[in-house]
């Protein structure tokens, strides 16, 4: 069964509104497509985190708005990490039968022959631009890392895209390697004091900004 989220469209679109939207418990949003026109619209919080959860950011479902149905999926989110809430979403509306280009979360999977001998894992990318019809976007990449020892690594060409994808990136773009074990550090000399670091700044903050 196709996974339906509701949608309201938004027609107070002044940045003092957006507070009382999220306190209402909806998230501020966006639905836009090439052959569709712009709409500032809300989603209900709790239906849209069941939805991403069920979908994942590459799946496609409909959007209904005023009783029409269109297939969209997750293009972006702004997150406030502290709060661990979503703030604003764009939905793209998509065309079933052309193909686009999405960016798929890469997940490595078990552990490896290397980092069992005090290797070091080392994942350089952490998404992967994949071009396919939108229902057939892989949800994730899963790299499996076990057979790699100490200096070993996994390219793109390495891996094997599915029947109904192809892969964006430079086939030479390493995604994982097993670094070497660092050396021991050494010890400090007899007589010798270390000085404690100076405190650089207070613990980072994610700024957010409504759209």
């Amino acid at each position: 069964m196709t996974t339906t989220l509701q949608a309201a469209v938004r027609e107070d679109l002044r940045n003092s509104r957006l507070s009382k939207i999220r306190n209402q418990g909806n998230i501020p949003a966006i639905v836009y497509g090439k052959t569709y026109e712009s709409k500032a619209v809300s989603v209900q919080e709790i239906a849209f985190i069941k939805t991403l959860r069920d979908q994942g950011k590459t799946g496609v479902f409909k959007l209904e708005l005023d009783g029409e149905k269109t297939d969209v999926m997750i293009y972006d989110m702004q997150v406030d990490r502290i709060k661990n809430r979503v703030l604003h979403v764009d939905f793209y509306a998509v065309d079933m039968k052309v193909e686009m280009d999405a960016d798929v979360p890469v997940h490595v999977i078990g552990e490896s022959i290397g980092v069992k001998e005090g290797g070091v894992l080392q994942q350089a990318v952490h998404e992967l631009s994949v071009r396919a019809l939108p229902n057939d976007l892989p949800n994730s990449i899963d790299v499996e890392v076990s057979e790699l020892d100490v200096n070993d690594s996994i390219q793109v060409k390495d891996l094997k895209s599915g029947a109904k994808f192809e892969f964006n990136n430079d086939p030479e773009e390493v995604v994982v390697s097993i670094l070497a074990p660092t050396e021991e550090p050494e010890e400090p000399e007899e007589g010798t004091e270390e000085k404690e670091p100076e405190l650089v700044g207070a613990e980072d903050k994610e700024e957010t900004e409504d759209k």
